[in-house]
């Protein structure tokens, strides 16, 4: 018998150890789940991950303070990343069975001139920065002088992104948001093909008090062939994206979507959708662990950005139905115990728990690629594919 609802939830950078590629990004030694776990010295309370086996993904280094279970609730594994890059669009993009497989522009010494050019014309305002930054730190140097001349700051990271933040007091969201839609037009290829524009709205009288807004807003470059979620929209299947799925996709595939303010914004959200009627896949992203805590390398905002999750947890899994599938992955690492602030290249841990499993206390081994799991949605609903990916449904039945 098929699953009548699947839920996905990306914990956003919550890696579990690094890539066998992760030389060619120089994140030899990455860690995110690993290092949170010895910053807390087993006080990382997260007993539904638990139970559900997270630490049994990796039986010889099991994160600390989370026991491997004596026998799972649930089917767990992990997943590796084929993808060019370590963005979370390439990550969403490959579950869904398009991966990134070419690299997307980046810029380690700016934006070209004739790039920057176009944005000051276009907006009226001069341009400023202009190179890779942390996003915290780019606001608590610039921007109080943002504030003062009205200043657009625009900055990149190790991805292909380019940020602008502006106070919403100077800037309106809307105004900010034209020109971010502006930009995304200037690289959508060939020259530049970037994979993200995004618009950081910050707020706070100076720059001891600026904080980043719920009013941030990625512009992704659209989705350059079908994804697994168009396929589920186009047989007629509820696609439900809650986060920035609907950002990533640019809307596309999606029959109804949610913006989160935050992560426990995001759970209300899902616990809504859990308790209506629909027939299809719901697509979750929580994004505090790498907005708020993994780019800013903070393990002990991180450790308990995962327990107070992990509460939230046990909700969903008493609410699940004996037809209802979930499934728990990351789209990439962003370690806060490791060097820089850019997300880091590792495996995702893929957690799998339904009432109804036959197949619990099982490991799914390392699968080859996140496409792993759109496949396994689509073979569930009986959609065709387009061959990315291997389904596990056959490890994960409720028949």
């Amino acid at each position: 018998m098929a699953y009548k609802r699947i839920f996905a939830i990306v914990l956003d950078s919550v890696g579990i150890g690094e890539a066998p590629d992760a030389a060619n990004f120089d994140d030899v030694g990455a860690d995110t789940l690993g290092h949170v776990g010895s910053f807390y010295k087993g006080n990382l309370a997260i007993p539904n991950l638990a139970k559900l086996g997270l630490s049994n993904i990796r039986p010889d280094r099991p994160i600390e303070g989370v026991p491997a279970a004596e026998h799972a609730l649930g089917a767990f594994g992990k997943m590796q990343e084929v993808s060019a890059g370590k963005d979370s669009m390439d990550g969403h993009w490959e579950m869904m069975g398009l991966p990134v497989r070419h690299p997307l522009s980046t810029f380690p010494n700016g934006f070209p001139e004739e790039l920057v050019h176009k944005l000051e014309e276009f907006s009226g305002r001069k341009v400023i920065v202009n190179k890779p930054y942390s996003g915290t730190d780019v606001i608590h140097d610039y921007g109080e002088q943002q504030m003062k001349t009205g200043d657009l700051i625009v900055y990149t990271s190790g991805d292909s992104v380019l940020q602008i933040a502006a106070h919403e007091d100077i800037i309106s969201v809307d105004e900010l948001y034209k020109i971010c839609e502006y930009a995304r037009t200037l690289v959508n290829g060939p020259e530049w093909t970037i994979g993200r524009i995004i618009a950081r709205p910050y707020v706070g009288p100076d720059k001891d008090h600026f904080t980043r807004t719920a009013n941030r807003h990625d512009f992704s470059l659209e989705p350059t062939g079908e994804t697994d979620m168009d396929r589920l929209k186009a047989a007629g299947l509820d696609v439900i994206g809650i986060g920035k799925i609907n950002d990533i996709f640019s809307g596309h595939g999606i029959t109804k979507g949610y913006h989160n303010e935050s992560n426990m914004d995001g759970m209300d959200h899902v616990d809504e959708v859990m308790a209506s009627d629909f027939h299809g896949f719901c697509f979750t992203n929580l994004v505090d662990f790498d907005a708020m805590y993994g780019h800013r390398r903070n393990p002990e905002g991180f450790g308990q950005a995962l327990m107070d999750f992990d509460q939230r947890l046990q909700k969903v899994l008493a609410n699940l139905k004996d037809d209802d599938l979930l499934m728990l992955t990351a789209d990439h690492g962003n370690d806060p115990g490791y060097k820089g602030t850019d997300h880091t290249r590792e495996f995702v841990p893929l957690l799998a728990y339904s009432p109804s499993m036959k197949h619990a206390d099982q490991s799914l081994g390392i699968r080859n690629t996140f496409a792993d799991m759109g496949a396994t949605i689509l073979d569930n609903f009986d959609v065709a594919g387009n061959g990315e990916g291997t389904s596990f449904l056959n490890d994960v039945t409720n028949a």
